[in-house]
């Protein structure tokens, strides 16, 4: 909003560049949204009411770290569907998943980088998952219900690839 007034004040665009911009006014208005009830998750207490669930399932069934390595970083990746962007994300959960990865004895240096990693794989999956996102749907580059789909292929195809590739490459470093 701050390079808007900029540019709006020193004349690169007038209010009728803005007004017939309908598409990204739209978008910004999504997003302000879906940031806005983001935040008021964490606010209420859901994000840690997850993360205590998570944490009783693992507990429950008493698994082996690399079981609950597992089930912990697909759950960090699908909670994302909850929330508008990865900052957001990061911030709320970051830190507990990290907390759930150490007490299910997952080595700290993995499950760091692993949680890193994964926030970088789920900017892709929705049209708010990410800033970019929102621009490409937006501006409507992309239907829908292909962004939908197109995520949900590409989630697949990288749990593939992180687990089958990723393993083998980071049990070659040492890391586990």
């Amino acid at each position: 909003m701050i390079g808007l007034s900029i540019l709006l004040l020193l004349g690169v665009l007038d209010w009728n560049d803005c007004l017939s911009e309908k598409s990204a006014w739209d978008t910004l208005a999504w997003f302000a949204v879906l940031v806005g009830m983001a935040g008021q998750l964490t606010n209420l207490g859901i994000v840690s009411w997850m993360s205590g669930c998570v944490a009783q399932f693992l507990q429950f069934f008493s698994l082996i770290w690399p079981v609950a390595f597992g089930v912990l970083q697909a759950s960090y990746f699908f909670i994302h569907y909850l929330f508008a962007c990865q900052t957001r994300h990061v911030g709320a959960l970051y830190s507990a998943f990290l907390a759930m990865h150490l007490a299910a004895g997952v080595p700290g240096i993995l499950a760091a980088l692993a949680l890193a990693y994964n926030t970088n794989l789920f900017g892709a999956i929705t049209h708010y998952s990410s800033g970019q996102a929102a621009v490409y749907y937006g501006a409507g580059y992309v239907d829908l219900s292909d962004v939908f789909k197109m995520g949900f292929v590409m989630a697949f195809i990288n749990a593939i690839v992180w687990v089958v590739v990723g393993s083998l490459w980071w049990k070659f470093l040492g890391l586990f």
